[in-house]
C-alpha cells in the first residue's frame, strides 16, 4: 500500500462530508468522528449538547500520488458553505462549524493559502468563517454513523442534503471521481 496521509475536515453534518469523499480518487479510507473538543471519548449526544465543544468531522486517509491535499482542500470548500458560523442547512450549533484540523506544517500552509484564494476569488459574499486548528485527537463516532449514507440513501435526510451534494460534486468535479 502506498503511503498514505491523513486529512481531517468538518464541513457540518459527518453524514454529508463522509459520503460526498466517499466517491473522490485517492481516498482509501474515511471514519466519521469528532475533534477539537475538551472531552475524551465523546458521545454523539455529549457532541450534539454543545458542551464537549467538540465537531463532526472525517478523517481522511488518502494517497497523495493519487489526489493532492490541495485538492481535497477544493472539494471540501465547495461541498459545505464556509461562510456560515456554525451551521450547515439545518444544522445549527458548534459542532456543526467549519474547521480545518492540519496534520503538518505543509497542510497549514496549503490550508491557508488555500482559504487566503477562496476569500481573494470573490465566489463567496460573506467571509470565510473555517478555523484552522493543529490536529489533536480524533474520535471514531458510533458505529451507526458509519457510512450513513451507504446504508440509508432513502433515508429523508439524506434525499434533502446528501444527494444535491453529491450531485454537485460529480458535475464540479467529474475529474477527481473514483
Amino acid at each position: 500500500m502506498a503511503n498514505l496521509e491523513k486529512a481531517t475536515f468538518g464541513g457540518g453534518c459527518f453524514w454529508c462530508t463522509e459520503a460526498v469523499f466517499q466517491k473522490i480518487k485517492g481516498v482509501h479510507k474515511i471514519v466519521s468522528g469528532y475533534a477539537g473538543g475538551k472531552r475524551d471519548n465523546p458521545t454523539y449526544q455529549e457532541v450534539s449538547s454543545g458542551d464537549s465543544a467538540h465537531a463532526e468531522v472525517i478523517q481522511i486517509e488518502f494517497d497523495p500520488d493519487e489526489i493532492t491535499y490541495k485538492q481535497l482542500l477544493d472539494v471540501f470548500w465547495h461541498v459545505h458553505d464556509p461562510t456560515t458560523l456554525n451551521r450547515q442547512g439545518p444544522d445549527l450549533g458548534t459542532q456543526y462549524r467549519s474547521i480545518i484540523f492540519y496534520h503538518s506544517k505543509e497542510q497549514k500552509r496549503t490550508t491557508e493559502r488555500s482559504k487566503e484564494e477562496l476569500e481573494n476569488s470573490g465566489e463567496f459574499i460573506n467571509p470565510v468563517t473555517t478555523e484552522i486548528k493543529k490536529f489533536d485527537r480524533f474520535y471514531s463516532a458510533e458505529e451507526y454513523h458509519q457510512k450513513f449514507f451507504e446504508k440509508n440513501p432513502k433515508h429523508s435526510y439524506c434525499m434533502i442534503n446528501i444527494k444535491p451534494k453529491i450531485k454537485k460534486v460529480k458535475k464540479k468535479y467529474a475529474h477527481l471521481l473514483k
